[in-house]
């Protein structure tokens, strides 16, 4: 068995962004010519580095454990090497000539439950050490639950069908249809509505046109969204087309002009327009009904990352340029440019009354800004790693909930969620039970609660009131998304290991359905 250097370029790629470094992960796939590969990447399953590294590092302690007669080592003493160290052949060496001298120490020690290590703490003597212990990694313990929290796994129900991880998911706003996105070059839309016989799916596949036929893209599906009127999705994928579908899974239309992958895309509100970012450092405007370019937007200088519609013809794109520009169909320069963070900026989010915008940085920072000044109204650094993606609550001045304040929640890689009051600028509740890094939140329509998801594979609902813990679910892959149906009374959430599971919960106080994609 061997391993080209295409399959270690592959798998180093799909880690980075398994890891959520798209950016990272999309510059080291052109430099490597991923594309130009003949793998396959629906075949290739989630964590397939981390595996093998795993197992290679098992191979290696195996190999350090055996002395050149055949004897085997107390291997308790090598449990201090560090990854590098068990392939260095001379710190093995040393090692070893470490655990002769010590060899009749160890052996005359009692006998008990608990037996030292060369370092002096101590290991259970049942083998539950694991490799990231071996390895110095400082995780903390398995995060625990008041059963009257956790969702029983017991109320869940597999729905297979992507065959690589599920990167995005979206509700449909009139009825409970679930469009989903994948590393297999297919979107999906579930329909959740009350069906006897089991909801059912629909496969979207993502095709380009080679030799005169449709063939699989190959590429990820990396953004979806609905029409207001839940009538059609849209799709873009690293193939650089954007699709618009129609509810019965029929292709209506293909957007053809970004150049490279689309990072995101947004239907306006009126229905009649759709937004795209992509690598090629554009925006564009489409027609929906023609699939026409109705404006092409060339003003960041790095690949754009995300955008958000003002209104029905203005718009806020971001990029890892780290400027923030807001333009409008028709014309030909930014109406505005907001300049500030000093990392890329990953998401913009204007607030449900298109007065003021929210962007998030690989800074570690929040800024607030208003199309009435140059300068950020709020720089809200409370994060200590970079902050992922923000949403604001459906509440405030304006609103349907208008004696609600209006809320801003951040997710970052320093495992936490915080919400912001946006008028004060402070942060009223920092949700601390996550232990991995957190890619999305998602409030209820109400506002009254939160979903997040992170790559420690639990999604939780909070209070937005308190910051309490109301439900939580522990999945079995790393959480890329999590999003609310209009009724409230279903979560949807995405993952890295390629299962789909419709979870059922009854409560007082919070969701009522809850549907998780794995």
């Amino acid at each position: 068995m061997s391993i080209s250097s295409d399959e270690v370029n592959f798998l180093v790629y799909r880690y980075l962004q398994e890891s959520g470094f798209s950016h990272s992960a999309f510059t080291f796939g052109i430099e490597s010519h991923i594309s130009q590969s003949n793998i396959n990447g629906a075949l290739v399953p989630p964590a397939a580095l981390i595996s093998i590294i795993q197992k290679g590092l098992q191979y290696v302690e195996a190999e350090i454990s055996i002395n050149e007669d055949g004897t085997v080592i107390d291997n308790r003493a090598l449990e201090s090497l560090s990854l590098i160290d068990a392939v260095m052949p001379d710190v093995i060496s040393t090692k070893k000539a470490e655990v002769k001298a010590q060899a009749v120490t160890v052996t005359t020690q009692p006998q008990n439950n608990e037996n030292p290590k060369v370092d002096g703490t101590s290991t259970n003597t049942n083998g539950d050490d694991t490799i990231g212990n071996s390895l110095g990694v400082n995780h903390t313990e398995a995060m625990e639950v008041d059963g009257g929290i956790e969702i029983p796994t017991n109320k869940a129900t597999v729905l297979r069908g992507h065959e690589s991880e599920v990167f995005i998911c979206a509700w449909n706003p009139k009825n409970d249809l679930l469009a989903s996105g994948s590393g297999d070059s297919t979107a999906r839309i579930w329909n959740l509505n009350d069906n006897p016989t089991g909801p059912n799916q629909l496969v979207l596949r993502h095709c380009i046109r080679e030799g005169g036929q449709e063939v699989p893209s190959n590429k990820d599906v990396t953004s979806l969204d609905w029409n207001s009127e839940g009538s059609l999705l849209a799709t873009g994928s690293y193939d650089g087309f954007a699709r618009i579908w129609s509810t019965d899974g029929r292709q209506v239309t293909t957007l053809g002009q970004h150049k490279g992958p689309i990072f995101a895309l947004k239907w306006n509100k009126k229905g009649n327009y759709i937004l795209s970012a992509g690598v090629d450092k554009t925006t564009i405007i489409w027609d929906a009904h023609s699939g026409d370019c109705k404006q092409q937007f060339p003003f960041h200088s790095a690949p754009a990352l995300d955008v958000d519609w003002q209104s029905n013809i203005s718009f806020a794109s971001c990029s890892t340029d780290q400027c923030i520009h807001v333009c409008k169909l028709g014309v030909e320069k930014p109406i505005k440019t907001f300049q500030g963070h000093t990392n890329e900026v990953n998401a913009i989010k204007w607030d449900p009354t298109g007065s003021l915008l929210a962007s998030c940085s690989d800074d570690m920072t929040l800024k607030i800004w208003s199309m009435k000044q140059d300068s950020c109204i709020h720089d809200l650094q409370a994060h200590n790693k970079e902050i992922y993606t923000i949403k604001w609550s459906p509440t405030g001045p304006g609103t349907d909930y208008p004696n609600q304040s209006l809320m801003l929640a951040s997710a970052s890689f320093d495992s936490t969620v915080r919400l912001w009051e946006v008028e004060r600028g402070i942060c009223i509740h920092t949700l601390t039970r996550h232990q991995e890094p957190v890619y999305s939140v998602a409030f209820s329509p109400d506002g009254k609660y939160l979903a997040s998801g992170s790559f420690d594979k639990c999604v939780h609902i909070w209070s937005t009131q308190t910051g309490s813990l109301v439900h939580s679910y522990r999945g079995t892959g790393g959480i890329f998304e999590v999003c609310w149906n209009s009724r409230g009374d279903k979560v949807g959430a995405s993952a890295s290991d390629v299962q789909y599971v419709f979870l059922i919960f009854g409560s007082d106080n919070a969701a009522s359905r809850l549907v998780f994609i794995f």
